[in-house]
């Protein structure tokens, strides 16, 4: 009971540090998951109307996902500098496997008897995509979607060691202090 106490009454001296560091790290993990479904999204659904570009695209996006964290801001440090854009375009690299998976995968698993019923009532390819296939393929959508948000606030984290900010900044302090 007395360490949940201290915790607490350490919390409270240091909340201006906690909220600066929690709005920093929202701040990071939105904005990449905002580039991340903008561009995301629409790749999905150009590959699935594009098989031949399936496979090299998912390829190419589950070949950068294999690439570890740290050796990624390393590698953007010398490109990109330091902070919050070497950190964004790590976090975007990330993100796309899901999301781009889980869009082909949505679309192109809508059944094709609807999508036959459709085009016999004069739907046009347009109609067929945001009328049919999207909101047919919307709870794989999210489910890819989802995965983004929880993996990009997790690498967010590590975002700290290339001076991003965010909430990896209070974890490593306390680790180099050895401050458990």
């Amino acid at each position: 009971m007395d360490f949940i106490l201290s915790v607490f009454r350490l919390m409270a001296e240091r909340k201006t540090l906690i909220y600066e560091t929690l709005l920093q790290h929202i701040g990071i993990s939105l904005t990449a998951v905002l580039f991340i479904a903008l561009v995301g999204i629409p790749l999905g659904i150009l590959i699935s109307r594009h098989p031949k570009m399936a496979t090299p695209i998912i390829y190419i996006t589950g070949v950068l996902y294999t690439i570890p964290v740290l050796a990624l801001f390393g590698f953007m440090i010398p490109i990109l500098g330091i902070g919050s854009r070497p950190t964004l375009f790590a976090l975007f690299i990330y993100g796309l496997l899901p999301l781009v998976r889980n869009t082909y995968v949505g679309i192109t698993g809508v059944d094709r008897s609807i999508i036959e019923a459709a085009r016999g009532m004069g739907s046009t390819v347009r109609q067929l995509l945001w009328n049919i296939e999207l909101p047919l393929a919307l709870p794989v959508i999210i489910a890819g979607l989802r995965t983004v948000v929880v993996m990009t606030i997790s690498v967010a984290t590590i975002a700290a060691f290339i001076g991003a900010g965010g909430l990896g900044v209070l974890i490593f302090r306390g680790i180099t202090t050895y401050n458990t």
